[in-house]
C-alpha cells in the first residue's frame, strides 16, 4: 500500500511540475511574439520614412532636428556664453580661413541666430531665450535687449585734451549730478598739468539720464563745466551701474581716437582717493619692458557670480555660467597706454558683461593677460584706525572710497614735504 500511494503522488506532482512549465513556456512564447510584431512594425516605419525620403529628394537624406527642437534647448543654456562661443567661432582664425568664401547660410543654426541687423534696436530673442525673463529686475531686462549696442552719440567731447602728450591720464567714472566730487578732485589729486616733472591730464567719464528716472535736468550745469574745466566726456547713455561696461568700452574707443600717446591710464571712480605722486614715481622706475603689459591693482581671483537678486552684483544663472577670470576691482587700476589700444581691439570679440571690472578680466584674458596685485591699491578701504593716518596714505596708490571732504584732508599731507613718516 505505501508503495502504491507513493507512486501515486509521484505522479501528480509530475504532472504538476509539467503543467507548470508548459505555461512557462506559453508566457515565454507570447512575448516572443509581441515583440516580433513590434520590431517587424519599426522596421515598416523606418522603411516608409526611408522610401519617402529617397523619392522626394533622389537621395539618401539625413533628417536633422527642426528649429522649433533646437529652440527648446536653448532655454537650458545660459544667454551669455552662447553669445560669446559665436564671437569665439567667429573670430576664430580657423573658422575665417575655412569660410571666408562661403555663405553664412551655410552655418548652423545657432551661429545665424544673430538678433537685428542693427545691434542696437531691441534683441528680442532674448525674452525667448532666457525662461526667467519677467522675473528679472527692469534694469537687467534693458541691459540684455541693448547688449549688443556699443554705439551712441558724444554729447560733449574734448579731442585736443592730450595734445601735450601725456605721461598718465587719469580717467575718472562719474554722474551727471556730482559736481562736488569732480572739483574736489581737481582740486587735488586730479591736478591737471605737470607733476613731479611728469604731464598729468584728467578726463571725467558721464553718461546721462532719461527723464524715466526722475533726475533734475542738470545738462546745462554740466555743459557749463566742460567748457570751464575741459575735461569732461559724456555720451548719450543711460547712466547706471549696469551700463558701467558700456563706458569701459566707449572710453576705450575715444583713447585709441584722441589720446593714444598716452603712456599710462589710471582709471577710477570719482570716490576713491589716489596718491598721484606715488603712482608717478612708481611708473618712472619701471623697466621698459614691463610697461608693455603693465596691468596692476586689487586683484581678485576664484571669484563667481552671485545669484541673490538683492545683491548689486546678482547675474541670474540663466544669463551666465562659469568662473570669472582674474580681474581688478573696479574702484581703480592702473595700465599702459599700450594696453588700452590692445584692450579696445580684443573688446570687439568679448559681450558685454553687466560687471566692467570682471569684463575688463575677460578681455585681458583675451589677450592672454592677468592682472597683477599691488598691495598699494585698496579697493575695500584699510583698517579703520588707520584711516586718518597720513603716513599711511602717503604710502599707498588708490584707496577706496572717501568723501570730497575726506580728500581735502588728506591730499595737503600727500605733497606736504616736511611731514616726516620715518
Amino acid at each position: 500500500m505505501r508503495s502504491w500511494r507513493s507512486t501515486r503522488v509521484s505522479e501528480k506532482i509530475w504532472k504538476m511540475q509539467r503543467g507548470g512549465s508548459m505555461a512557462l513556456c506559453r508566457h515565454k512564447i507570447k512575448a516572443f511574439c509581441y515583440m516580433m510584431v513590434l520590431n517587424i512594425f519599426i522596421c515598416v516605419v523606418i522603411s516608409v520614412s526611408w522610401n519617402l525620403g529617397h523619392k522626394r529628394s533622389g537621395h539618401h537624406k539625413v533628417h536633422i532636428p527642426s528649429k522649433r527642437f533646437w529652440s527648446k534647448r536653448i532655454l537650458n543654456e545660459t544667454f551669455w556664453n552662447k553669445e560669446q562661443q559665436r564671437l569665439d567661432f567667429i573670430y576664430n582664425p580657423n573658422f575665417n580661413s575655412a569660410f571666408s568664401s562661403t555663405s553664412l547660410n551655410t552655418l548652423p543654426a545657432w551661429l545665424n541666430d544673430t538678433g537685428p541687423l542693427d545691434p542696437c534696436e531691441p534683441d528680442y530673442r532674448v525674452p525667448r531665450h532666457i525662461f526667467d525673463y519677467n522675473s528679472l529686475p527692469k534694469q537687467f531686462q534693458d541691459f540684455l535687449l541693448y547688449m549688443r549696442c556699443r554705439t551712441y552719440p558724444m554729447l560733449i567731447n574734448q579731442p585736443h585734451v592730450c595734445s601735450e602728450k601725456p605721461f598718465l591720464l587719469l580717467v575718472v567714472k562719474s554722474l551727471i549730478s556730482h559736481f562736488e566730487r569732480r572739483q574736489t578732485i581737481r582740486e587735488t589729486w586730479g591736478q591737471a598739468g605737470v607733476l613731479a616733472n611728469q604731464t598729468v591730464v584728467t578726463v571725467f567719464l558721464l553718461g546721462n539720464v532719461l527723464s524715466s528716472d526722475h533726475f533734475p535736468d542738470l545738462q546745462e550745469l554740466l555743459s557749463h563745466e566742460a567748457k570751464l574745466h575741459k575735461d569732461i566726456l559724456q555720451w548719450d547713455y543711460r547712466d547706471s551701474f549696469l551700463n558701467l561696461t558700456l563706458k569701459e568700452v566707449l572710453f576705450l574707443e575715444w583713447f585709441t581716437k584722441h589720446c593714444p600717446q598716452a603712456r599710462f591710464v589710471l582709471k577710477g571712480d570719482d570716490d576713491v582717493f589716489v596718491n598721484t605722486l606715488r603712482i608717478v614715481n612708481y611708473l618712472e622706475g619701471l623697466p621698459e619692458g614691463e610697461s608693455k603689459d603693465l596691468f596692476i591693482g586689487d586683484v581678485i581671483i576664484n571669484a563667481g557670480p552671485h545669484r541673490d537678486k538683492k545683491l548689486k552684483y546678482f547675474i541670474p544663472e540663466s544669463v551666465f555660467v562659469g568662473n570669472y577670470p582674474p580681474y581688478a576691482g573696479g574702484g581703480g587700476y592702473l595700465y599702459s597706454g599700450e594696453l588700452a589700444i590692445r584692450l579696445h581691439n580684443v573688446s570687439q570679440q568679448v559681450m558685454l558683461f553687466p560687471i566692467d571690472d570682471v569684463y575688463t578680466g575677460m578681455c585681458l584674458k583675451k589677450l592672454g593677460l592677468v592682472p597683477e596685485k599691488h598691495n598699494g591699491f585698496k579697493t575695500f578701504d584699510i583698517e579703520k584706525k588707520y584711516k586718518d593716518n597720513p603716513c599711511i596714505h602717503r604710502n599707498l596708490m588708490l584707496v577706496h572710497s572717501r568723501t570730497p571732504q575726506e580728500m581735502l584732508t588728506i591730499w595737503p599731507f600727500i605733497v606736504q614735504p616736511e611731514l616726516d613718516c620715518q
